[in-house]
C-alpha cells in the first residue's frame, strides 16, 4: 500500500477515443512552461473526481477532492480499493489516516501527487526530454491535448501526458519504457472529473472520527550527506531536491536523498547495519510494477536506491557510491 501511495502521482489507463492529431494544431509552447501550467492548475483549481493508478503489480482507485479557499489549499484523497486509507491535506501538511490501527501519521505534503506532475525544478528539463503534441482525446468526460515526452538519453523513461484544454489540469499520464521494451510501465487516468468553484467544503471532511486516534509525527531533519563523507554520483540531469534524516523507531536514523530531473525521481536510503536492518539483503536489481530497486552494503551501511527509472541508472548511482569517513 505504501508503494502505491508514494507513486499515485504519475500514471494513466488507456482505452479512450483518439482523434486525428492532424485536425488539431496545438499552439507552440515550451516544455518547461507546459509543466508549470500543469503544476499550477493542480495546486490552484477546485476539482473532484475518481482516478485509477495501475502498473504490473495491480490497480488502485482513488477519490480526490481539492479546494482552494480562505484556509488555503485543502485536499482529501481516499483509497477505494484494498486497505482503507485517507489523506487529509491542509497547505504543506498531510494527515494519513490508518483506520485499522486508529493512527494518524502527520507528514509534509507531497507536491507531486496526481494530478500534479513535477517532482523538482523544470528549468533544464528540455535538455533531457524532447516533446510534441500528438492527439486530442476525451478523458474523464473532458477534452485534453496529449503530448509525448521522449528522453534524450538512457537515464530516464518517457511519458505521455494529456492536459485539459480548458484548465490545463493533468487528466492522464503514462510512463513509457524504451522502444526495445515497447510497453507502458504504469498509467493513471481520471474516470470522472468535475472542475468547479462550487465544490462544497464539507466534501473535504473525513468519515472517520479520528480525534482520539494515536498521532505520529514523521520526524525528520535536514542533513548534508557529502559533509558526512558520502560520495554519490548523480545521473545526468538529476539534482538533489531534499536530504533528510528520518527517525525510524526512537533510537535509529535513516538518511534519505531525493534526486529529480523535474519529472523522474530517485530515492536513496542510507541506514546502519544493525539489529533493525537484519531483514535487508543485497539486491542487484528487482522490480515491482514500474519501480526498480537496487541495494548494496557499503562498509557498515546499507544503501538502497529506488525509483521509476531504468535499472542501469540505479546501478550507476549505487555502484559508484563511496563512503569516506570524515576525520575530525
Amino acid at each position: 500500500m505504501k508503494r502505491f501511495s508514494a507513486h499515485l502521482v504519475r500514471f494513466c489507463l488507456g482505452g479512450v477515443c483518439l482523434f486525428s492529431p492532424t485536425l488539431y494544431a496545438a499552439a507552440p509552447i515550451a516544455l518547461n512552461e507546459l509543466l508549470q501550467q500543469v503544476q499550477q492548475a493542480a495546486r490552484e483549481l477546485d476539482y473532484a473526481g475518481v482516478f485509477s493508478y495501475s502498473n504490473g503489480s495491480g490497480t488502485q482507485s482513488m477519490r480526490v477532492v481539492h479546494v482552494v479557499d480562505g484556509m488555503g489549499e485543502r485536499e482529501r484523497l481516499e483509497s477505494l480499493d484494498g486497505l482503507e486509507r485517507e489523506y487529509l491535506r491542509i497547505n504543506e501538511q498531510t494527515q494519513c489516516l490508518i483506520p485499522e490501527r486508529q493512527t494518524v501519521i502527520v507528514e509534509q505534503a507531497r507536491n507531486d501527487r496526481f494530478p500534479a506532475l513535477v517532482t523538482g525544478s523544470t528549468d533544464n528539463v528540455e535538455q533531457f526530454y524532447s516533446f510534441e503534441p500528438t492527439a486530442k482525446k476525451r478523458v474523464g468526460g473532458r477534452e485534453c491535448q496529449e503530448y509525448t515526452l521522449t528522453p534524450l538519453d538512457e537515464w530516464r523513461y518517457g511519458y505521455h501526458i494529456c492536459v485539459d484544454t480548458e484548465h490545463n489540469l493533468l487528466l492522464q499520464t503514462q510512463t513509457i519504457a524504451p522502444k526495445a521494451e515497447s510497453n507502458v510501465l504504469n498509467q493513471t487516468t481520471f474516470a470522472n472529473l468535475t472542475i468547479s468553484s462550487g465544490i462544497e467544503g464539507d466534501a473535504l471532511d473525513s468519515t472517520w472520527q479520528y480525534n482520539d486516534w494515536k498521532v505520529i509525527a514523521a520526524n525528520r531533519e535536514e542533513v548534508d550527506l557529502a559533509a558526512s563523507g558520502w560520495r554519490i554520483p548523480y545521473p545526468a540531469g538529476f539534482v538533489a531536491v531534499s536530504e533528510v534524516s528520518r527517525y525510524m523507531r526512537s533510537e535509529r536514523q535513516v538518511a534519505q536523498l531525493v534526486l529529480s530531473d523535474g519529472l523522474a525521481s530517485i530515492s536513496v536510503f542510507i541506514e546502519p547495519v544493525d539489529s533493525y536492518s537484519q531483514r535487508l539483503k543485497a539486491d542487484p536489481g528487482s522490480k515491482k510494477g514500474s519501480i526498480h530497486l537496487f541495494r548494496k552494503r557499503i562498509g557498515d551501511y546499507w544503501l538502497t536506491a529506488t525509483g521509476e527509472v531504468p535499472l542501469h541508472t540505479l546501478h550507476y548511482l549505487g555502484n559508484g557510491t563511496e563512503f569516506v569517513p570524515v576525520v575530525k
